[in-house]
């Protein structure tokens, strides 16, 4: 059923890890109406969207689970190929291999189809520049020309919102702390690309952003 106050309701694009849900919380309090999103693309730690749809369904969020199995074919990387050993560094004139070419951008077309149908006008999104690993479809450049691209496309009046955009991982903790749900993504969230919950495997690029963020949060709480 499509609702009436569009400009009220949000369609957040979840992970179940520590950025979507906390994008979930914030979402929450900024709309009346909200649901969710989760791509299952070929990941490797594809095990993230049982904990997305756990989550959501403890918050009473509506969840919608979207395949899109012919990503990881045409853009093999370290997430997708578990032949290839993952490695964050960025390679001068390159990009880190856990980039996966075009995720964002389609995973932004998608949602916006979503919600469309949905009756939802505003996207929310965990992409975040400060914290962004080198990769270009986190960038606020690309969120803004997307959502011109989303509008043009579909005559349509979308509104993508990045509240994450500008916080590096510190800022994300404390955006958690400040929406009273720190401990909530500290143990129920999915970062780990290993697919370990919480703290994670420890070693992985996403594990070793999140605790350093971690860290350095409570050494300002403690200042």
């Amino acid at each position: 059923m499509m609702n009436t106050n569009a400009s009220d309701s949000a369609l957040v694009l979840f992970s179940g890890g520590q950025d979507s849900t906390t994008c979930l919380f914030w979402a929450m309090r900024a709309f009346s109406r909200v649901e969710a999103v989760c791509f299952l693309y070929g990941q490797r730690h594809a095990c993230e969207t049982d904990t997305a749809r756990s989550i959501a369904a403890e918050l009473n969020v509506p969840f919608h689970l979207v395949e899109v199995p012919v990503l990881g074919s045409l853009a093999p990387s370290s997430l997708t190929d578990t032949s290839i050993s993952m490695d964050a560094s960025q390679p001068p004139g390159g990009y880190p291999n856990t980039f996966v070419p075009g995720r964002n951008m389609l995973f932004l077309t998608l949602a916006a189809i979503q919600a469309r149908t949905l009756g939802i006008r505003n996207l929310v999104t965990g992409v975040s520049q400060a914290d962004y690993s080198g990769y270009p479809d986190c960038r606020d450049t690309f969120i803004r020309s997307a959502n011109v691209s989303l509008n043009l496309a579909m005559d349509e009046h979308f509104v993508i919102h990045t509240p994450l955009m500008w916080r590096d991982k510190a800022a994300v903790w404390q955006l958690a702390d400040e929406l009273g749900r720190f401990d909530y993504v500290r143990e129920r969230t999915i970062t780990c690309y290993k697919g370990i919950p919480a703290e994670g495997c420890g070693s992985c690029p996403s594990c070793i952003l999140r605790r350093k963020g971690l860290e350095e949060y409570h050494q300002i709480k403690q200042s």
